[in-house]
């Protein structure tokens, strides 16, 4: 057995008890009251989320369709894929991405592949985005959401990876999904 393949028994925390402590539009904040792999108590603080779906637009010329948005958590503008969060409990994640995609750039996918889940911050945070690549795209309008203000961006896939790699992009969903959508097509012989 590896390191990787061990029995992690013996580092699992028992949630004894959880509290709301606050909820707000996009998430709740949660106490935990827990019990350590050593039997003493401890606190933790959790944000629940309901999950969102990101999308990774690439045509048939390789160009991927990005877009510019003010965060004002961080307060910057980021480049990112599209994205956005799930509208309800159950929502299907692909259909959620192509909504996001629809609603932020106009475009329609004929094809959407799961590319994987990502769990953003789970030393205190539930969130999970699921990652898509979109191809067979149709041109359409954009109808972002009423308080969603963005610039969409083209440019090729290489670009993008290339400033993935050279720590110009700081959003991780758009660092995971480019540099899979990537490879997934070299290895699909597109030569993205």
């Amino acid at each position: 057995m590896t390191r990787l393949e061990r029995d992690d028994s013996d580092i699992i925390e028992r949630i004894d008890h959880e509290e709301r402590v606050f909820s707000g539009k996009l998430v709740k904040v949660n106490r935990l009251d827990v019990t350590l792999p050593d039997g003493r108590p401890a606190m933790r603080e959790a944000i629940r989320h309901p999950g969102a779906s990101a999308i990774v637009p690439v045509d048939a010329d390789g160009l991927v369709t990005l877009v510019r948005q003010f965060r004002a958590p961080i307060g910057r503008v980021l480049l990112e894929i599209p994205a956005g969060k799930l509208d309800h409990p159950g929502e299907d994640r692909a259909e959620a991405a192509r909504r996001e995609l629809r609603e932020e750039t106009g475009l329609s996918a004929g094809k959407c592949t799961h590319l994987t889940d990502i769990v953003t911050t789970p030393g205190f945070c539930d969130e999970v985005i699921s990652i898509y690549l979109a191809e067979e795209l149709t041109r359409g309008e954009p109808d972002p959401d009423e308080d969603a203000f963005l610039h969409i961006v083209n440019m090729p896939l290489s670009e993008l990876t290339e400033r993935v790699l050279r720590g110009a992009i700081a959003d991780s969903q758009t660092i995971i999904g480019a540099l899979m959508a990537q490879a997934l097509l070299k290895a699909d012989g597109h030569g993205a």
